[in-house]
C-alpha cells in the first residue's frame, strides 16, 4: 500500500472501511443503543418476578445441569433466564419471588462459560442477598 503523493483518497477510503471493525463505532453508527436490544435497557441491575425454575444443560465438554430461573422484568415485561450462582442457591428461590438480577459478566456482555444464552444472574431474593441466604447467615423472610 502506497503512501505517495496522490494516495490520500485511497488512504481515507481504507480508514473508513476498517473503522467498522471497531465495536464502539459500529454500535454508534447502527444506533444499537436506541434499538433497545438490551432487556435491562442500559441499567446495571433490574427487579424481576420469578416465573419458573429450570435446569439448563451445560455446553460441551462439560456435563451438568445448571440451575436457572425464568424471570419477567418489572420495568418492561420482558422475560429472561437468570443463573442462580452457588451450591444449593436454587432452594432459596421460589416462584413469584421478587429477585434482583444483574449481568453475569461474560465477554462483551454475553453469556459466560458453558451456559448457553444465559446472560444474567440472581443476586437478591425478596431484598435479601442470595449469598447470605446460601451461607446461612440470614433466613429467608416470608412475604
Amino acid at each position: 500500500m502506497g503512501y505517495g503523493e496522490f494516495a490520500a483518497r485511497k488512504l481515507e477510503k481504507d480508514r473508513q472501511k476498517w473503522r467498522w471493525k471497531d465495536p464502539r463505532y459500529k454500535k454508534r453508527m447502527l444506533r444499537s443503543k436506541n434499538k433497545k436490544l438490551d432487556p435491562l435497557e442500559g441499567a446495571p441491575q433490574a427487579r424481576a418476578i420469578v416465573l419458573e425454575k429450570r435446569g439448563v444443560e451445560a455446553r460441551q465438554p462439560n456435563s451438568a445441569i445448571r440451575k436457572c430461573v425464568r424471570v419477567q422484568l418489572i420495568k418492561n415485561g420482558r422475560q429472561v433466564t437468570a443463573f442462580a450462582p452457588g451450591d444449593g442457591a436454587i432452594k432459596y428461590i421460589d416462584e413469584h419471588d421478587e429477585v434482583l438480577i444483574e449481568g453475569i459478566g461474560g465477554r462483551k456482555g454475553g453469556a459466560k462459560g458453558d451456559l448457553w444464552g444465559v446472560k444474567y444472574k440472581v443476586i437478591k431474593v425478596n431484598d435479601q442477598s442470595l449469598e447470605m441466604l446460601r451461607t446461612g447467615r440470614i433466613e429467608k423472610m416470608k412475604r
